[in-house]
This record gives C-alpha cells, sequence and structure tokens, in this order.
C-alpha cells in the first residue's frame, strides 16, 4: 500500500499541482520553480526516515508555503472573498497541511497524535481531495450559475469540515465525507457539460474525469458511514487502489489536462 500511496502523492507533486497551477490567474511565466521544492518532497517520499528526507520534506512545505503567498496577494489585489475565490484559495493552502503531514510523517512523529499511517493519507488526501478537487471547482465556476456556485462553496467546506473530523470524531469526518461528495458531483456534472462542447480528445477527458467520480465519492461515503455505525466497508489497502488511484488519474490527471486543452483553444 505505501508503495501506491508514494507513487500517487508523486504524480501530485509532479504533474498535476504544477500543471494546476498554470492554469490558476496567480501563475508565473514558468512553473519551473516549483521543481525546485516537488522534486526533494517526492525524494523524500522514496528514501528512508530521517535527515535527509526530513530536509528534502521541509523544501517541500517551504515551496507550499510560496502558494499560501501567491493566495494572498491575489487577495490583496482583489480584495474578494467570493464562492470562486475560496476555492483558488483552498487550492493553494491545501498542498501545505500536505507538506506538513510530511515532513512529520518522515521524522516519525505521530503529529497531534495520528499514527504514521494516518499522516501518509493525508498528504495524499490534500493533495487530491485538497488541491485537485478545489482547483477544479474553482475552474468550472468560471461559468456563473447555481451549480458552479455551490461546487466552488461546498468542495472548499466539505475538505474543511473532514479536516476538522480528524480531530472531533468520526461523526463529523461522514458529515464532511457527504457535503464533500456533493460539491464533486457537481463538479462532475459541469465536467460532463463542458464535454458536449469540446472536441473528442479533451471531451474525452472532461468524461473521465467526471465519470470516477460517481464511483469514487460512493466509496468516501461508504467508508465514512462504517466509522460511525459499522456497516461494510472497503480495507484501507482496497480504498487506496480505487478511491484514491481513481481520483488521482482518472479525475484529477485527466481534469488538469482537460483544462489545459481548453484554455490553450485545443478541441
Amino acid at each position: 500500500m505505501t508503495v501506491l500511496v508514494h507513487a500517487v502523492v508523486s504524480l501530485g507533486m509532479l504533474v498535476v499541482v504544477p500543471l494546476g497551477l498554470t492554469l490558476l490567474p496567480t501563475r508565473t511565466t514558468s512553473t519551473r520553480w516549483w521543481f525546485a521544492f516537488a522534486i526533494p518532497g517526492a525524494l523524500a517520499l522514496w528514501l528512508p526516515r530521517g535527515p535527509v528526507s526530513i530536509t528534502f520534506a521541509s523544501t517541500y512545505l517551504a515551496g507550499t508555503l510560496v502558494l499560501i503567498t501567491l493566495a494572498g496577494r491575489h487577495l490583496l489585489q482583489h480584495k474578494a472573498i467570493r464562492p470562486r475565490e475560496i476555492a483558488l484559495y483552498t487550492a493553494l493552502a491545501t498542498p501545505s497541511i500536505a507538506a506538513l503531514a510530511l515532513v512529520a510523517e518522515r521524522s516519525s512523529y505521530e503529529l497531534f497524535g495520528f499514527s504514521l499511517t494516518v499522516l501518509t493519507l493525508t498528504v495524499a488526501h490534500f493533495h487530491f481531495a485538497g488541491f485537485a478537487a478545489a482547483l477544479i471547482a474553482y475552474l468550472v465556476s468560471d461559468r456563473p450559475g447555481t451549480t458552479t456556485t455551490v461546487a466552488a462553496i461546498s468542495v472548499p467546506l466539505g475538505t474543511g469540515i473532514v479536516l476538522l473530523g480528524f480531530f472531533v470524531g468520526d461523526a463529523v469526518e461522514l458529515a464532511g465525507a457527504a457535503v464533500l461528495t456533493a460539491g464533486m458531483w457537481l463538479v462532475g456534472w459541469n465536467l460532463w457539460r463542458r464535454s458536449r462542447q469540446a472536441g473528442r480528445a479533451t471531451a474525452a477527458l472532461l468524461i473521465s474525469s467526471a465519470s470516477v467520480l460517481v464511483v469514487t465519492m460512493v466509496l468516501a461515503l461508504i467508508w465514512a458511514l462504517g466509522h460511525v455505525i459499522g456497516t461494510p466497508y472497503l480495507p484501507l489497502e482496497w480504498m487506496v487502489a480505487t478511491h484514491g488511484l481513481a481520483n488521482a488519474v482518472g479525475f484529477a490527471l485527466c481534469g488538469v489536462l482537460a483544462w489545459r486543452r481548453l484554455m490553450e483553444g485545443v478541441r
């Protein structure tokens, strides 16, 4: 399981996040600076726990803090906290949560009492349910409408409630999973609507990104519900191999690739 989680997180660090940064209004002329932080971060995943991996993980944490400064600069320039901006700022802030968990896990330190396994999964969760989900919720909300506005609010809200549930309890985490699922399904609906106006290759990416959410978010709900009322749910290893992998590749990677094509005018 650990190897698969590390592979998924590496995909997030080295592909999904830098591609995503090119789609945001905070982008610079190049995202090459990101790799100065992300490559050490990815290496930290594969090295044994110890001083070297801690140093590399801390380097990655520094890079994620740059994203927070970009969010702050955007806020000062635009002085707007509308639903769409909330999704944008969530996308830019959540990698730092992942990076902090990575530093703790590489240090063999059970941050806030969480096991090293939970911290490992937190690194993955906040790259995809955090950055990628909020990023795509932001992108689909470029067209005003009820579903896009609700998606832009509910994805960050659900992510925040899930995070709170880590500290408060499984019932709160279930509530967060429900809110996040609703938001993700709205994101998927809007991706599917975009696919009807896109060329064949772009439409295939958009439909793939939307379709996997139907199954993966049901799995997330079943997982959260099972921890509250004891109903059956998939073992952790299977959740990583299904929910985690499908969201990383099917939703996040296909979604950012599709949007890159849309922004470049490629049909």
